[in-house]
């Protein structure tokens, strides 16, 4: 697990279906549904397959995790990015929260806050899905995987929050470190959050302790951009909640940023205390979470192993390094 983290965050800092109804009854899981809880204690059988649980481990249908979430301010539901569960599972809990509650939000680290208009005019019908795509930088895997959200989102009128850092900041950033932003142009500076969290929190070294390479200042300046995203994203949310109080966000992203609330969690609490924050995390029988957890976990089959060979692994890392040779810093 360690090394696929280590992939993941190395290729972000070194080079750094139809939507469903609100008509249609929610399933209890992807296996069977309906509305018996009993369905929800079975083996995952395919990739789409996914069981719910409370952090009690009680069993939970789609339906009963919205209402579970109900008090929630903010719900961080974490994923494994292409996983066909964990994007199954965001649809189905989108349209369970706003069959509970239209007043709700979607908020992705797929869009950058420089594309927020974009996603406006898509959502107003102003312009295709294809300008979308190209114009607002939609990551390769969105007609498969964040299609289905944010067509459920524009046919009923919910706001989409573009909440990340435009990655080629965030790679200067670790290139540089935190000074980088100092160097942003006023307009610019506006994408990325305007305060970071450096503190040598246990988020830090949960992040440390995923990093197979690099010195100590190299993983220092790694982390700021790490938290970058993170900061960033917390600091979206709230701000936007400050305009509409009336609003709960759902927010999806990597489960690196989410689980346990170590990352963005802390970040939007930290920026107001007040706001209730919980997660939804992905788990499977090779990846748990410690005792404890505040978080509502959906179990589901691992994906496919990356890589088998280390020098595969390795050619890889290293061929996504040299994208970082076209980056232009300030």
């Amino acid at each position: 697990m360690k090394s696929l983290i280590c992939l993941g965050i190395a290729s972000l800092l070194v080079g750094c279906a139809s939507p469903p109804s609100v008509n249609n009854t929610l399933p209890t899981t992807s296996i069977s549904p309906g509305t018996s809880t009993a369905a929800t204690t079975r083996t995952t059988i395919t990739l789409y397959d996914y069981t719910i649980a409370s952090p009690q481990g009680e069993p939970l249908s789609v339906t009963q995790l919205a209402h579970a979430l109900k008090q929630a301010d903010i719900i961080l539901v974490g994923e494994w990015h292409s996983h066909p569960a964990a994007h199954l599972l965001q649809s189905q809990l989108l349209a369970a929260l706003y069959q509970q509650n239209p007043n709700i939000t979607l908020s992705m680290e797929q869009f950058t806050r420089d594309k927020q208009a974009i996603i406006d005019a898509y959502l107003a019908g102003e312009i295709g899905e294809r300008t979308l795509v190209k114009e607002a930088n939609a990551w390769p895997n969105y007609d498969s995987d964040y299609r289905p959200l944010v067509e459920f989102a524009k046919q009923n009128n919910i706001d989409v929050i573009a909440a990340n850092a435009p990655k080629s900041i965030v790679r200067c950033v670790g290139r540089q470190g935190a000074e980088y932003l100092d160097k942003l142009p006023p307009h610019e500076r506006l994408w990325v959050a305007r305060t970071l969290t450096l503190t040598n929190d246990k988020y830090q070294q949960t992040f440390i302790d995923s990093m197979h390479h690099g010195n100590e200042a190299q993983t220092k300046r790694q982390f700021t951009a790490q938290t970058t995203w993170d900061d960033t994203m917390a600091e979206t949310m709230v701000d936007y909640l400050k305009q509409h109080p009336q609003q709960q966000i759902i927010h999806v992203a990597g489960r690196f940023h989410t689980a346990e609330g170590l990352g963005t969690a802390s970040r939007i609490q930290a920026r107001n205390p007040k706001l209730k924050v919980m997660m939804v995390t992905p788990i499977s029988d090779k990846v748990s979470l410690h005792a404890g957890a505040p978080d509502f976990t959906v179990k589901m089959q691992p994906l496919p192993q990356r890589y088998v060979q280390k020098d595969k692994m390795m050619a890889a890392m290293t061929a996504m390094g040299k994208r970082n040779t076209d980056l232009k810093c300030y």
